[in-house]
C-alpha cells in the first residue's frame, strides 16, 4: 500500500544539513519526494512510497540528524500528488 505525506519540521533544522540527511534517509527507503527550507525556518518534507517506509521517514524526522534540534513535527496525509522520481533537495 502506498502512502503520501507532508511533514513540517520546526526547530533548529535549517543550516544543519537536515535536508541532505533527509534525502539520504528517503533514498535508503526508496521514497519519492523532496525536502525544502521554508521562509519561516521550518523544513517541509513531502514523501511517497510504501506505507512502512514512509512511516520510518516520519519517525526519523522526529529526531533528525545529530546536528539538528527538532522541536515539533506536523504530518498530514496527501492524495494523488505529482512527485519527482527519486528524492530531491529543493
Amino acid at each position: 500500500m502506498t502512502k503520501q505525506v507532508r511533514i513540517l519540521v520546526s526547530g533548529r533544522v535549517q543550516g544543519v544539513y537536515f535536508r541532505a540527511f533527509t534525502q539520504k534517509e528517503a533514498k535508503k527507503h526508496q521514497l519519492s519526494g523532496f525536502a525544502k527550507n521554508l521562509p519561516d525556518g521550518r523544513v517541509e518534507v513531502v514523501a511517497a512510497g510504501p506505507k512502512e517506509a514512509v512511516e520510518k521517514l516520519v519517525s526519523w524526522c522526529h529526531k533528525g540528524p545529530i546536528t539538528a534540534r527538532v522541536d515539533h513535527v506536523d504530518t498530514e496525509e496527501l492524495t494523488d500528488i505529482d512527485l519527482p522520481a527519486g528524492f530531491e533537495i529543493r
